[in-house]
């Protein structure tokens, strides 16, 4: 049985290797955030509101950014795309990050933040 400090330094490492294999990290919610909820009320007070942890909220944009990223990197690696349709393809991106800047206020550390210009 692994203890808890060893497998909180296990997971470190883990963590690490796939950030570096990947390009790809965990990005931390802004601690004033941490165990909030997000509640979508409809306009109807019959109807019920639905709650979201803001943890789960934050971690599907999240992936959305990282696979934005990801995407970003196949067009600019594409050798069936010509330099005209790159840029084209890199403008729609960075409209993309620059939709996505409001929900910079739930990233704790600032460079992992969204920006809505190029190489975001």
């Amino acid at each position: 049985m692994i203890r808890g400090v060893e497998r909180e330094a296990i997971r470190e490492v883990l963590r690490s290797l796939l950030e570096e294999e990947t390009g790809l990290g965990h990005v931390p919610i802004a601690d004033r955030f941490r165990d909030g909820k997000l509640v979508i009320k409809p306009k109807n007070p019959e109807l019920q509101a639905k709650e979201i942890p803001l943890e789960t909220f934050f971690h599907k944009i999240v992936m959305i950014r990282d696979r934005m990223r990801v995407l970003e990197q196949k067009i600019n690696s594409s050798t069936k795309l010509d330099d005209a349709d790159k840029v084209e393809l890199q403008q729609y991106i960075t409209r993309v990050y620059g939709s996505l800047t409001s929900f910079n206020v739930l990233f704790r550390d600032r460079e992992d933040q969204f920006r809505g210009e190029a190489g975001s």
